[in-house]
């Protein structure tokens, strides 16, 4: 069973990967109103990850006998002035979750919740992922700087990227 500010943390914890799914959801339609379809696919790819951590995080609250409590979410960001600054806003957020979820692992240690730590470990090591998979795109388009043809070139590329749901979400 979880304690009260376990529950309480993971419940925060949903309601940051439902609001990571917004924003990229938001970064996205950027992006399509920009004409760069494979940024646009970047970021839908990155907002279905997101459901799935936030859908992680709820079945876990349950399987330990927890309640799960939606709250609001936020609106994000409509617009940015660059492709290139969405893509650091991006990795920007990434290193705010990689600071919630360390917070997390340091309640669960300080509450002596095993099973939650264990729990944790997976998305510590997807924000290792996640920060390294944005700040990739960040320093191509340092690299592109203002060529039109070659941020053409790295759209294509970003276009590509499919979303895979993790192993245990296939079953």
């Amino acid at each position: 069973m979880l304690s009260k500010k376990i529950q309480e943390a993971l419940n925060d914890q949903i309601n940051a990967e439902l609001y990571s799914s917004y924003l990229y959801l938001a970064m996205q339609a950027y992006f399509e109103s920009q004409a760069v379809p494979g940024c646009a696919n970047w970021m839908h790819c990155q907002a279905q990850e997101e459901i799935v951590h936030a859908m992680k995080i709820y079945d876990f609250v349950h399987e330990r006998n927890g309640k799960v409590v939606l709250k609001p979410i936020a609106q994000p960001p409509l617009t940015w002035p660059s492709v290139l600054a969405v893509f650091k806003a991006a990795y920007e957020h990434e290193q705010k979750v990689t600071v919630r979820i360390n917070k997390l692992v340091d309640l669960a240690l300080k509450e002596s919740d095993h099973a939650t730590n264990n729990f944790l470990q997976w998305f510590v090591s997807e924000q290792v992922e996640e920060e390294a998979s944005a700040c990739g795109v960040v320093d191509k388009l340092k690299l592109v700087g203002k060529s039109g043809e070659a941020l053409f070139q790295l759209d294509k590329e970003l276009g590509q990227r499919v979303f895979t749901p993790p192993a245990a979400q296939q079953q």
